[in-house]
């Protein structure tokens, strides 16, 4: 097993840039994922490992092995990281920790299969890496079929949106398009487009989101662009009762995410419509 001591490293180099550069993650097709759940949840939806950098002092080689054992690849090649240079390159020390290398997937809306009522989320230009990891994490938890991120403006390995994800990137089908190739499959598929527009009239919960749904989020400062304003079926509104008349979009989110939730169970139990 290789032994790494020293910050120059040139490995060490190429882990920090791979964290910190989306053109360096992008020009090697290459991601970092930090976290003994994150990179768990990654190796068993099927993300090839490159490489498993872990501090011995504070991680045990049976548990790295228990980690690489949920791999349907060959082990990645496992490095030990002195606890000084582990403390530079990943954003948790002094605790069990990993740092996996993986390779960056080459996903397709048309690898994507829907179930016959499905919950599809689109996140048009969303800005922040905290905030589509929230997002994720939200989306998981409501049982989304799929997330379309369209025309993103941050990188969906960006180690701030798997951090903030807890993971989720790895649990449900995330694919990056643009709003035009989205769109085109949504229509194809017959998926109703619902999108959160300020003048809309239509209150979110006035709205039946039992059946199929593409729920479209757009940037906080920017909104939803007139692209989909144009193409949604139906554009709604959260009410609110306060002055300000915008929420953090993770926020917004989750309330329309749930409000399908909500609708779904209750049509699924006795005596409800």
């Amino acid at each position: 097993m290789k032994t790494i001591t020293s910050f120059q490293n040139p490995f060490v180099k190429k882990i920090d840039l791979l964290t910190t550069k989306s053109r360096e993650r992008q020009r090697e097709g290459l991601f970092v994922v930090e976290g003994l759940r994150e990179a768990g949840l990654a190796l068993d939806a099927g993300y090839e490992p490159r490489q498993l950098l872990f501090d011995p002092a504070f991680t045990d080689l049976e548990v790295v092995h228990q980690l690489c054992s949920l791999s349907v690849f060959a082990d990645p090649e496992i490095i030990a990281i002195h606890s000084a240079v582990f403390e530079k390159i990943a954003y948790r020390s002094g605790v069990p920790n990993v740092l996996v290398v993986f390779q960056m997937p080459q996903q397709a809306l048309e690898q994507v299969a829907l179930p016959e009522n499905p919950l599809v989320l689109v996140l048009e230009a969303i800005e922040k890496p905290g905030n589509l990891g929230a997002i994720l994490r939200t989306a998981d938890a409501a049982g989304v079929d799929a997330v379309l991120v369209c025309d993103p403006a941050t990188d969906l390995y960006n180690p701030n949106t798997i951090r903030a994800s807890l993971g989720a990137l790895f649990t449900l089908p995330v694919v990056s398009a643009s709003s035009e190739i989205a769109a085109a499959w949504l229509k194809e598929r017959q998926i109703p487009v619902f999108a959160t527009y300020l003048e809309a009239s239509q209150s979110l919960y006035s709205c039946k989101l039992t059946g199929p749904v593409a729920l479209v989020m757009g940037a906080e400062a920017t909104g939803i662009s007139p692209f989909w304003i144009e193409r949604a079926e139906t554009r709604i509104i959260i009410p609110m009762q306060g002055k300000v008349d915008s929420m953090n979009v993770s926020a917004s989110t989750a309330i329309l995410l749930f409000e399908v939730v909500r609708q779904r169970i209750m049509q699924g139990r006795p005596g409800s419509e």
